[in-house]
This record gives structure tokens, C-alpha cells and sequence, in this order.
């Protein structure tokens, strides 16, 4: 396929009119229109106002799907203990496949071609399937709890791992190295000591990658201060949960020795501006870890702590709350929020060669369109998809060279039945 546009490339390369050729599950060329228009004469040929690499969302929570919209106004630890986990576990295998597929429905439609999703403790399995079903790139896994969690959610340390085993030894590397697994510890507050130095041995021992919540509120962080004598980084380093394998959600309340710590062992820092800011979390210091070469990927969160999986909702949130937060108009530019959005994403994710569109790359990639009133006049590219862009302007997805989404349409279920049953799933669950 030959995918015609205004080609971003990259966070820093943009071609007025080019085009990106796929064959099969990877970019064949990339370049101006003109020239390979000549060149793949036979090619099937689409043309959008905006061609991209597809959006990463680093850090989501797809089985939150049901709960849109029915924690509002709520503080995080209550929001979790209240509202959120209570809705996890009343969820049956059913409940969770739909919430799951309703997520990763809302992500494709928005131009996500690949998540790093936190599941919940049980019916991980269906969601693996949904993820199969539906075409997105994912790292997913199983939530661990084996303390502090609610009737329903918390397990033995033991059985915990040794699902996640059965999962990764399942799931992980399936559907043409399209779905991996990550073990997923939910935060060190709901987790001993024993859980997280096992999640650490668990992933050590099948090459897997680590997702974790860490220091998003300073309830959480003084618990774990008061329970260990460190911070919550320095208490994930401890128990051997920093590296290049691990993505850390949130880190919005850290200090300068925890801030070395992420710096020096490579650990993935996962940005949620909106979430932060719904929950009244705080400000993650982005631009200080930048800085610092930490690398830092976009997130949306949860439906219940954000009410939208757009990601350009929230690139915009994110450069916006950087700026104010410094009371630096220079903050955290679009080149710099667009990069965390895509490439950022997939190095979290340990996705090679995704997340920019070259040749030999996976065909992740995502067209738009700019006949719309908030796109005139454009002037500028970037500052359009960071500032003004939405998730519905998205009109083409594709995956590995697989259409997903295709001017309104989701190629692989059928949208209009999972968002019927997600409605009658959730009058249930949230009951």
C-alpha cells in the first residue's frame, strides 16, 4: 500500500508531500510522493491530509473501560480503594474481554497502534485475546496484589507468579511478536517485599519487561516511606524493579538521589498529565528527567482517571502543564512531547523499529485529516497534532501493515456489538 500526505517522519523530519509504501508488516520506502509514486506503480494507494507514525500509549488501563466517568472528583486513594478495585473484581472473564476490547477499540480509533496496558489480577487471559483479536500492538500483564487489595483482587505471592508464568509461557511473543508480556506488579503498596523481588526474578528469567505504578501521590510515597525508610524509587531499585526493562507510571513525587537512580539504570518514566491532574497528583518534573537522558513516554491512564484514551489529547496536555508548571513558555516544545508520544513509547515497550516511519521499520502507521475548522489555516505541522489535533481527526490505522481502522470503520470486530455489550456489562459491574 502506498500512503500518500504531508509525511511526519519523525519528531524532527516532515516531507510536504510524500508517501510511505508498506509490503507486508514492514515500510518498504519512504520519501517524496512524486518519486515513489513512480516507482510502486501497482501499489493499492490512499491519500490523507496527515500521514504518521502510529501513537503509543505507555501507560493505560483498558480494563477501566467500564468505569468511565464514575469516580469524578475523587481522591487517588480513595478513587482506587473505593470505586476502581471494587469494579475489578466484580468483573467475570466476559466483562473483562468487552472492557478490554472497548479499550483497545477507543485506541485504534485514536491512532494508537500499540499500548503497554496494566490489566487486572484476573481474566488476564481474555484480554490477550481481545488484543489478538482487535490488531494492536501490545505489552501487557497480569496486575499483581498480595497485600492491601480488596476481596476478589488479592492473591498468595506465589500463585500470583506462577499465573504470570502461565501467561508470559502463553502469551508472550504471539501473534507475530506482536503481543509480549510484562510482569506487573500494580504498586509497592499493594505488594511485599517477597512479590516484587519475584516479579524482578520472573522477569529476569524469561527476558520480559517490568510495568509499575510509582510515587503518583504523596499518600502513596509517605506509606512506603514509613514502611521501608525510602523512597518509593529507591524501594523499587532496592527490591531490584529500575533498568531498561522496567516502565515506571506516573514518578511525579521524586527526589534528587531517586531522580539518579532512574537517570543512571536506564528506567522507562511513563508521563499522565491528565490523569495527574484529574487526581490532583501533582507535576512530574518531564523536563528535568529529559535532562537528565531519562527517557519518558505518554500515558492516558484509566478511563475512570481520565475519561479519554486520545493521545493528542494528551501531547497537548502535557506540554501545556510543563509550561505553567516553569512558567516557561519554552517548556517542553511539541518536537520534544511528540517524540515521548511515539518513539519514547516503543523503546518503553521494547518494541524495535517502531514508532517512526522508515524503511525496514514495522508499518505502524496513522493518516489524518485537517478539513476541519480547528486546522485553519495550518502553519505548522507538529504544532497542529500537539496543540489542536484530536483522536477523532484519526480516519486510517494500521498495524503491521494491517488496516485496522479505515475512515470510521474498525476492520477487525464489530464496534457498534462490543460497545452495546460493554453498556450492559457495565450497568452490572459498576453496581
Amino acid at each position: 500500500m502506498l500512503v500518500r500526505g504531508t509525511v511526519v517522519v519523525d519528531s524532527t523530519t516532515v516531507i510536504a508531500d510524500g508517501a510511505v509504501v508498506t509490503d507486508g508488516s514492514r515500510i518498504a520506502a519512504v520519501g517524496d510522493a512524486a518519486d515513489l509514486l513512480e516507482r510502486y506503480p501497482d501499489h493499492e494507494r490512499r491519500r490523507y491530509d496527515v500521514v504518521m507514525p502510529g501513537m503509543v500509549g505507555a501507560h493505560v488501563h483498558s480494563v477501566q473501560s467500564l468505569g468511565r466517568g464514575v469516580a469524578d472528583d475523587t481522591a487517588l486513594l480513595e478513587w482506587l480503594y473505593e470505586h476502581v478495585l471494587p469494579m475489578e473484581a466484580a468483573m467475570g472473564p466476559e466483562a473483562m474481554e468487552v472492557a478490554a476490547t472497548l479499550g483497545y477499540l477507543e485506541l485504534i480509533e485514536s491512532g494508537v497502534t500499540t499500548c503497554i496496558d496494566h490489566l487486572s489480577v484476573a481474566h488476564a487471559d481474555r484480554a490477550f485475546e481481545a488484543a489478538g483479536e482487535v490488531g494492536i500492538r501490545g505489552l501487557l500483564g497480569k496486575v499483581l496484589m498480595d497485600r492491601d487489595a480488596p476481596r476478589g483482587l488479592r492473591e498468595d505471592a506465589d500463585e500470583a507468579l506462577a499465573e504470570s508464568e502461565r501467561l508470559i509461557r502463553t502469551y508472550h511473543g504471539t501473534h507475530g511478536d506482536r503481543l509480549r508480556y510484562a510482569v506487573t506488579p500494580r504498586f509497592a503498596v499493594s505488594c511485599t517485599e517477597e512479590c516484587l523481588r519475584g516479579a524482578r526474578a520472573l522477569a529476569d528469567e524469561y527476558g520480559v519487561r517490568v510495568h509499575v505504578h510509582a510515587s503518583e501521590n504523596r499518600e502513596e510515597v509517605t506509606r512506603v516511606r514509613e514502611e521501608t525508610g525510602m523512597g518509593n524509587i529507591e524501594w523499587l531499585h532496592e527490591v531490584g524493579l529500575t533498568g531498561e526493562d522496567c516502565v515506571l507510571a506516573h514518578c511525579v513525587h521524586t527526589g534528587e538521589r531517586e531522580r539518579a537512580l532512574l537517570a543512571e539504570t536506564g528506567t522507562h518514566v511513563v508521563h499522565c498529565p491528565s490523569s495527574n491532574m484529574k487526581l490532583a497528583s501533582g507535576v512530574a518534573p518531564v523536563s528535568e528527567y529529559l535532562d537528565r537522558g531519562i527517557s519518558v513516554a505518554l500515558g492516558n491512564d484509566g478511563p475512570p482517571c481520565n475519561n479519554t484514551l486520545d493521545p493528542y489529547t494528551e501531547m497537548r496536555q502535557a506540554s501545556l502543564l510543563a509550561k505553567v508548571d516553569a512558567l516557561d513558555p519554552v517548556a517542553l516544545p511539541a518536537s520534544n512531547v511528540l517524540e515521548m508520544a511515539t518513539v519514547n513509547g516503543a523503546r518503553a515497550a521494547g518494541f524495535e523499529r517502531v514508532g517512526e516511519l522508515r524503511g525496514g521499520w514495522r508499518a505502524d502507521v496513522v493518516g489524518l485529516t485537517t478539513d476541519l475548522t480547528r486546522a485553519t489555516p495550518l502553519h505548522d505541522v507538529l504544532s497542529h497534532l500537539v496543540f489542536a489535533a484530536h483522536g477523532d481527526d484519526v480516519r486510517f490505522t494500521m498495524v503491521d501493515g494491517q488496516v485496522l481502522y479505515d475512515d470510521g470503520e474498525v476492520t477487525t470486530v464489530d464496534a457498534a456489538a462490543v460497545r452495546e455489550r460493554a453498556n450492559e456489562f457495565a450497568r452490572t459491574v459498576v453496581r
